[in-house]
């Protein structure tokens, strides 16, 4: 009870900062698409960003991330102070240098970088010039990542998880028509924003680091025991996490493919940052919080304590992401037109966009679920099994890719990226599960498919309301934004009510559980576990 009570105690504080987080990251977006709708100059702002973004992934969130907390926590509960900071501080430096070569060659071979990534439906001479700006990005990032590793592993979560608010406000800031006039073109202003917000993730979190005790101290090694640990956990990951950015490099390829019209990968940019605001609410709060607890049972050899913590994130996760799905399926066009139709993101920038919505929402749950599973495997340090089942993945990606493409692009047009990706996401998480299962033991996975039933059951209740609700109310005629806002809103609320009291109704455990666990006092003395 008492770890279930500190997972959700993490979740709730990650999930309060990131919802306001995603809250200024859907203005953030607004602002870009009023700004720049879904033309060619949004692809090309979209394509330069997402390449260091890639990079990000590689080498900081993604790969580093996720190998130095257990690293790191084993040294918490094995070595001194003194030994733990200079792992640290020698790592932080080691980290500088690789990232800064990186950064400087995404620069110098920019345009061969653009040409990688996109189709011919794209500017990619724009491209080039706004992947030139945003690349130093990557180096303050991969600093910030290293940051939130490290303040992860001391139970603060508050503020890393806030630091993208500063990306966000950095933007918005160099959205607004003074900037942006006086930089002389929005798209170029929007990508020196995101440059800004880059150094302040970093800087923010560096009065906290020092306060825990990092000295900054200069040392760059690459022989030092614990760095050599987190590459070798970090090569596999490497793989893994360059196949998921493979796929991402495929769908960028798909979605500016002769076939496609103009603005495909703007929308399925907006759509997925629709995905997020979903994910980033509570399911990538649960996965952030429970990494370091699963490295800590893992370390300690408690592996029921482990895979109990697993099956109760992935329910808790479901409960949240399954009405989602249905949710952002059957109201797509709604949601679109009023949280972007605006400026130059015209009517057929939101058909473009909730094509695509409908179909990344059918892997929501997936989405979400892999997110849970994969840290379990990183947890007992096993980073191999991810990207072999990656790599199959992204085989089968490639080939609905095709079909899609070749074979029913008439019924599913620019969504065929989104679509594709969704099936193999679900791919992915079922066939982790299987393997985690089979290793380990049991996951509890009847109480799981239990679970799963009473909450598909809920939501589909909940979704045919939704279908009547939108036809009823009439929301496609109304013309005036405020009208449109107050329909939507009043869809929105009486949905999430009707969810609940269903929840509540067939006896979910899991409104239970979350009810029960937050209105109860943990027992002991405190729900600390770090190792002095």
């Amino acid at each position: 009870m008492t770890d279930k009570k500190h997972i959700l105690k993490s979740a709730s504080i990650i999930s309060l900062v990131t919802v306001a987080s995603r809250v200024l990251g859907y203005v953030r977006d607004q602002r870009i698409t009023l700004l720049l709708g879904t033309s060619f100059a949004a692809d090309a702002y979209v394509l330069a960003y997402r390449i260091p973004n890639l990079f990000r992934r590689l080498v900081a969130e993604g790969s580093m991330t996720a190998s130095f907390i257990p690293v790191f926590t084993s040294y918490m509960r094995e070595k001194s102070k003194e030994e733990v900071w200079d792992f640290a501080n020698r790592l932080f430096w080691t980290l500088s240098l690789v990232v800064a070569v990186i950064t400087i060659l995404g620069m110098v071979f920019s345009p061969a970088v653009v040409q990688l990534f996109s189709g011919e439906n794209v500017a990619r001479a724009e491209a080039v010039d706004l992947n030139r700006i945003i690349f130093p990005y990557l180096f303050f990032i991969a600093l910030a990542a290293l940051a939130m590793g490290i303040l992860n592993c001391f139970h603060v979560f508050g503020l890393p998880a806030a630091t993208p608010v500063l990306l966000n406000v950095s933007t918005i800031a160099f959205s607004v028509g003074i900037v942006w006039h006086y930089v002389g073109d929005p798209a170029k202003s929007l990508a020196i924003g995101v440059l800004v917000g880059g150094v302040l993730q970093f800087l923010i979190q560096v009065p906290s680091l020092v306060r825990r005790g990092m000295k900054f101290t200069f040392g760059i090694s690459f022989s030092h025991p614990a760095i050599r640990d987190v590459a070798r956990l970090m090569l596999p990951r490497l793989f893994g996490i360059g196949i998921g950015q493979i796929n991402l490099l495929i769908d960028t390829r798909f979605a500016t493919a002769a076939r496609m019209p103009p603005g495909s990968l703007a929308a399925l940019y907006v759509a997925d940052r629709v995905m997020e605001l979903v994910l980033g609410g509570y399911a990538i709060a649960v996965a952030t919080a429970i990494l370091p607890m699963m490295s800590h049972q893992a370390a300690a050899k408690d592996y029921d304590s482990l895979k109990k913590t697993l099956s109760f994130s992935v329910r808790i996760v479901a409960f949240i992401t399954i009405p989602a799905a249905l949710g952002l399926m059957i109201l797509r066009e709604p949601i679109i037109r009023v949280l972007f139709q605006h400026g130059q993101f015209v009517a057929e920038s939101t058909r473009l966009t909730a094509r695509a919505l409908l179909y990344y929402a059918v892997g929501l749950p997936a989405l979400a679920s892999v997110k849970l599973i994969v840290p379990a495997f990183y947890s007992t340090r096993d980073t191999k099994t991810p990207v072999i089942i990656a790599s199959i993945s992204l085989v089968l990606n490639i080939v609905l890719n095709v079909v899609f493409l070749e074979f029913f692009f008439k019924r599913v047009q620019n969504g065929g990226p989104a679509l594709a990706t969704a099936l193999a996401t679900f791919f992915d998480f079922l066939a982790l599960f299987i393997i985690f299962r089979l290793r380990y033991g049991p996951l509890g996975t009847m109480d799981i498919f239990r679970s799963f039933t009473k909450i598909s059951l809920c939501a589909g209740i909940m979704g045919v309301a939704c279908w009547f609700g939108n036809y009823y109310t009439g929301f496609a005629l109304h013309s005036r934004f405020l009208v449109q806002f107050l329909v939507f809103a009043a869809l929105i609320l009486g949905a999430t009510a009707l969810y609940l009291a269903l929840a509540w109704l067939f006896r979910c455990h899991e409104i239970e559980e979350v009810y029960g666990i937050a209105t109860r006092r943990a027992a002991g003395a405190g729900d600390g576990y770090m190792g002095s």
